[in-house]
């Protein structure tokens, strides 16, 4: 299932540049979470046969489920959420990382979590799940990479 929308910018840099530019436009924190809903709307389709134990993120609240595919040169990240503020979280994570190669990913922090002030927004579980997902990207980079 390689119809991923991802990656949107050349590298994982420029899109972690392209969500401060996008996030520095809203004034307030009710902006920002209306917008995270947004984007976790344009997540693309996660085929219900996916949504198994298997491939459910644990250390979340909510229920995420997440796929990768690919290789070294090109790890593809799949994934959705049964919240739409967490979708919102998923669809950033994928933004950066998707599409890229596992060295790219492995070079990558999560630097726009910070810059953007999500950390500070998000509740202790959103966060927590965040960095689940953060480190399940890590380690599917990491077994790639061999």
């Amino acid at each position: 299932m390689s119809d991923s929308p991802f990656p949107l910018e050349p590298t994982a840099a420029a899109a972690q540049a392209a969500i401060r530019e996008e996030f520095a436009f809203f004034g307030d924190w009710s902006e920002r979470y209306q917008y995270l809903i947004d984007l976790g709307r344009k997540l693309p389709p996660f085929p219900e046969a996916w949504k198994t134990e298997a491939n459910r993120l644990h250390g979340c609240q909510s229920r995420v489920w997440v796929v990768t595919e690919g290789d070294a040169a090109r790890l593809d990240i799949h994934a959705a959420s049964d919240s739409a503020i967490v979708s919102g979280l998923v669809y950033l994570a994928l933004r950066v990382y998707s599409g890229r190669s596992a060295a790219e990913i492995l070079a990558t922090p999560a630097d726009y979590i910070a810059d953007i002030g999500l950390a500070k927004h998000l509740s202790p579980t959103r966060n927590n799940g965040l960095a689940a997902l953060l480190a399940l990207i890590r380690e599917r980079a990491r077994a790639a990479a061999g």
